[in-house]
């Protein structure tokens, strides 16, 4: 079996460059760089520990479940994993037994009348009520997918980061887009390709920067957010709605780069500034309408937009933290 690079195992596998990082980090498989080749490669093994991986996936194996039995090859640990899989999903047959009962009951009893008040019928009828309250939320939630708990668990541990560039934005006129509700990135980024397409702004503004931030921040385990991105265009560059003009005020930012989807590591920026003797975090911690002042500068935005790809699976975003510098005592200016 030959070596193949990310590309090439993406297309034969069917799996996307995201996932390939996220199997990585999780040391399901590894990769290589060979002397003088700019990119990852995949040997017999790791394209061999993929297959699998992706067969158990098929399974819903979780990716812990997949690791304890890769790391243990023995009969006994995957017969262990395998049983707890099969009580797993016998639970959730008998809910979906109880949850399909329910809403026969449901469809019979909303049969019988043209006009029927939902709510009434879930609160009276007493054999529905306690058969609904007999679900538990976490029997319920069958649809979950295992993988969001993995990269829930993402080793959040701070690091001592070594790439990290003292950077100063210069003020700007920006293109503002902003979308609250679901998805709300990808609204965004549409809204913002499509005016720098059909405004011409990369003839006038070949170098036009692309920002964005959470607005709001997610507050709670539901995730819901909105998201406001900015393009850089001249001064007296018309904005048409619903985008907005506005100034940015520029100033002096930290900068580390991640690829797409290692949002993690905002936290060892977050302790990379704590813990560095010349500069202090200037944001606001309490401000989560509009990220605390962090912000995201994606990368190669221009050559992108040209290609006809702008959210393309390499992805390289700067993280981007507002600075000051400490006083002789330690204390942010």
């Amino acid at each position: 079996m030959e070596t193949l690079t990310v590309s090439e195992v993406t297309r034969s596998y069917g799996v996307s460059t995201r996932m390939l990082r996220y199997y990585e980090q999780q040391g399901l498989l590894t990769s290589a760089r060979r002397e003088g080749y700019a990119y990852r490669i995949y040997d017999a093994a790791a394209q061999i520990a993929l297959a699998q991986v992706l067969l158990l996936r098929k399974l819903r194996l979780s990716v812990r479940q997949i690791r304890s039995i890769l790391q243990t090859p023995d009969a006994v640990t995957a017969v262990e994993v395998f049983r707890t899989a099969v009580a797993e999903l016998d639970g959730e047959i008998a809910t979906l037994a109880a949850i399909r009962a329910i809403l026969l009951r449901l469809v019979a009893a909303l049969d019988k009348a043209a006009v029927v008040h939902l709510g009434r019928l879930l609160s009276e009828d007493g054999a529905v009520l306690s058969a609904i309250q007999s679900l538990t939320p976490a029997a319920t939630n069958i649809r979950e997918d295992h993988i969001m708990d993995d990269l829930n668990t993402l080793e959040k541990t701070p690091r001592t980061l070594t790439d990290v560039r003292v950077v100063y934005l210069p003020p700007a006129t920006v293109a503002a887009a902003h979308v609250i509700g679901d998805e709300p990135e990808a609204q965004v980024m549409a809204l913002l390709d499509t005016f720098a397409r059909e405004s011409g702004l990369l003839a006038a503004m070949p170098g036009t920067r692309h920002y964005g931030f959470n607005h709001p921040n997610p507050v709670d385990e539901s995730g819901y957010h909105g998201y406001e991105a900015w393009l850089t265009v001249p001064q007296d560059w018309p904005v048409p709605a619903p985008l907005v003009k506005k100034h940015f005020a520029g100033g002096l930012y930290a900068a580390h780069m991640i690829s797409f989807g290692n949002f993690h590591e905002w936290a060892w920026l977050l302790h990379w500034a704590e813990t560095n003797p010349k500069y202090a975090f200037a944001g606001d911690m309490t401000d989560q309408e509009h990220m605390c002042g962090l912000m995201e500068e994606q990368l190669n935005y221009v050559s992108q937009l040209r290609a006809g790809d702008t959210q393309p699976e390499d992805m390289q975003l700067d993280l981007l933290m507002p600075l000051c510098e400490r006083q002789p005592d330690g204390a942010p200016t």
